[in-house]
């Protein structure tokens, strides 16, 4: 049974907020970016040929030298952010080098998430690369990977709505982070129901 994060009663009925166990990874989607992730972590990213065969000495050299790698093997590249991962009780990533992600123990650097310019000529239908489009996608790359972190952390919910005897009304699931006015849950699920939950 999935994890109850919420729930409320209405009479007869009970509507519950739940943990999406069956999730398919967003790199499935349709990215702007590339996630070029190394080691037991490279299946959580996109499939690549980068070749990371290299005797880094630390993370900071890893950081350094990586992103040279990567950025010789795509050329072009216009956005490209280091990856951390903090693994202590579960697992999260950031592209912001800060507080968990810079533990020495439960924390490393497993990749990065480029944008070439050819990605962005592609996505916007343009000619030239200005700084106004590299800004645009540099956001665009904190969104996937905030979403990918929700999906690696599990913080991926549905719904479930339910008469007395248990019979499912309602259900859908998919929504990634837990506040449902902000993940769409809020769009789907009746009114009276988003109430419940949210007062």
């Amino acid at each position: 049974m999935s994890y109850v994060i919420k729930e409320a009663k209405l009479g007869k009925e009970r509507v519950r907020i739940v943990q999406d166990e069956d999730v398919e990874t967003p790199r499935n989607w349709s990215n702007l970016s590339k996630m070029i992730f190394t080691g037991g972590h490279r299946h959580l990213g996109d499939k690549h040929e980068v070749d990371f065969d290299y005797p880094f000495n630390s993370r900071q050299e890893f950081i350094t030298w990586g992103e040279e790698i990567v950025r010789k093997h795509f050329k072009d590249v216009a956005v490209c952010y280091a990856v951390h991962m903090y693994k202590h009780s579960g697992e999260s990533i950031s592209i912001d080098y800060s507080g968990q992600y810079t533990c020495r123990w439960d924390s490393g650097t497993i990749g990065f998430a480029i944008v070439t310019k050819e990605d962005i000529r592609k996505e916007y239908n343009i000619k030239r690369v200005t700084k106004k489009y590299i800004d645009k996608c540099e956001n665009i790359v904190r969104g996937e990977i905030e979403t990918l972190n929700q999906y690696i952390s599990g913080e991926v919910y549905g719904y479930v709505v339910e008469d007395e005897d248990k019979n499912v009304i309602d259900s859908c699931y998919g929504f990634f982070g837990d506040d449902i006015e902000k993940n769409g849950i809020s769009d789907y699920l009746e009114e009276k129901y988003v109430k419940a939950l949210v007062d």
